[in-house]
């Protein structure tokens, strides 16, 4: 025998039919089988609300119930009549295909009441009560289908179309948000495996590919920037690489290996695509072939001039 319908739903008997039916969303998104697929506690705790929303869900059948003329299985109360298979919320006057339905009451579309929180196909294609319902399973949708995906920088700052293969030999475009994050998944609707009661979603996570020359550090775009000796002394005109093609940038006088330009704007971009700053280190660099008019310039300076750099 059924529970009171009141308690099934964690109500109370002055409950409106808004408050009923705001009941039954929440303990059938908790316990539907397309939630808990292959659960029987969560399967059968869902029968239980089901019939309870099919009691109080239905004014006549609320007032009936109430009045003591039908129990919490729905069976009339009167001497003479036991229920039988057509009493019962799973028999002639219960569950139908698409919904619920009293025999002499309005029915009650589960596709309403379920269709946003697991798509249409809840209530009649996907949930099939009835002949087709608890009996002989839930007809759920397809699984999911997952895929790596691996970018680059540029297409993670700034966005862009790329195209991925699944095992099963599909290929997808997937559009690349800007901004784009490493972990990130995307998810495809209805590009997964197909279903009975339609195909699941294809979940494609992003992975950044590592870059020659620009970094990761926390939420900055790092990168080093060789500079000549004379550019060093003397300050000077470089240009320097960035994602959104080379820029020219002013070496200060007097610059030493380590210290650091900002380029605005010109690094990562974050999930709203607002870009951050792009930091280049300079290294002062000799050349490959040491220059015989710098060796004796340094010749002399370190006789003349003796220079130790602070080592830190």
């Amino acid at each position: 025998m059924a529970r009171d319908p009141y308690q099934e739903l964690g109500v109370s008997r002055t409950a409106t039919a808004d408050e009923i039916r705001k009941a039954f969303r929440k303990l059938a998104k908790q316990f539907h089988p397309d939630t808990n697929p292959g659960n029987k506690p969560a399967e059968e705790r869902f029968k239980q609300v089901s019939a309870a929303f099919d009691i109080l869900g239905d004014v006549d059948k609320r007032k009936k119930f109430d009045a003591g003329e039908i129990d919490a299985d729905g069976r009339e109360t009167m001497r003479g009549y036991g229920g039988g298979a057509g009493g019962g919320p799973f028999g002639q006057g219960g569950f139908s295909r698409g919904g619920f339905s009293s025999g002499d009451g309005p029915e009650i579309d589960l596709g309403d009441i379920l269709g946003d929180m697991f798509g249409r196909g809840a209530g009649r294609a996907s949930g099939g009560f009835g002949a087709g319902g608890f009996g002989g399973g839930f007809q759920s949708r397809g699984a999911d289908t997952r895929a790596r995906l691996d970018i680059d920088l540029e297409e993670a700052i700034k966005g862009g179309k790329k195209r991925v293969a699944f095992s099963d030999g599909r290929t997808i475009d997937v559009t690349i948000p800007a901004g784009a994050q490493e972990g990130q998944t995307l998810r495809l609707k209805g590009q997964g495996a197909a279903g009975r009661s339609g195909p699941g979603d294809a979940l494609i996570e992003l992975a950044i590919k590592p870059h020659p020359v620009f970094k990761r550090e926390g939420d900055l775009l790092v990168m080093d920037l060789p500079v000549s000796v004379p550019d060093a002394v003397l300050g000077g005109k470089v240009e320097a690489p960035t994602p959104d093609g080379p820029v020219t940038l002013t070496v200060p006088k007097g610059s030493n290996s380590g210290a650091t330009l900002r380029l605005k704007g010109r690094g990562l971009a974050d999930a709203k695509g607002k870009r951050g700053d792009l930091l280049a280190r300079l290294m002062v660099t000799l050349p490959d072939t040491p220059d015989p008019d710098l060796v004796k310039f340094a010749e002399a300076w370190r006789k003349d001039r003796p220079y130790a750099p602070k080592r830190r």
